[in-house]
């Protein structure tokens, strides 16, 4: 049974490609997710200090309205932004 890699000199293994590959999905996958929890601090500071005017027990209708909407125009300019980045990248 194979240990997915090999080692030419101590603490210095070599991956195989297999594994190489499996790593690489790893960190993008967990790069991913670094970058999701980035944007949801991200939401919550921007949203909060715009929408939210004293703190209480429930959010009223006023400050719910605004938290959505607040995010939901983050979400849509952070999607212009990667899609007019892709189109200049592409060209």
């Amino acid at each position: 049974m194979s240990s997915g890699y090999r080692s030419t000199k101590p603490g210095n293994p070599e991956f195989d490609e297999a594994s190489q590959k499996e790593l690489a999905k790893f960190l993008e996958g967990e790069n991913a997710k670094m970058r999701l929890q980035q944007s949801i601090h991200t939401f919550t500071d921007l949203c909060w200090d715009k929408c939210i005017t004293k703190v209480s027990n429930k959010i009223d209708r006023g400050e719910e309205t605004c938290l959505v909407n607040c995010v939901e125009r983050f979400l849509d300019t952070s999607l212009f932004i990667v899609k007019r980045l892709e189109e200049i990248r592409n060209r």
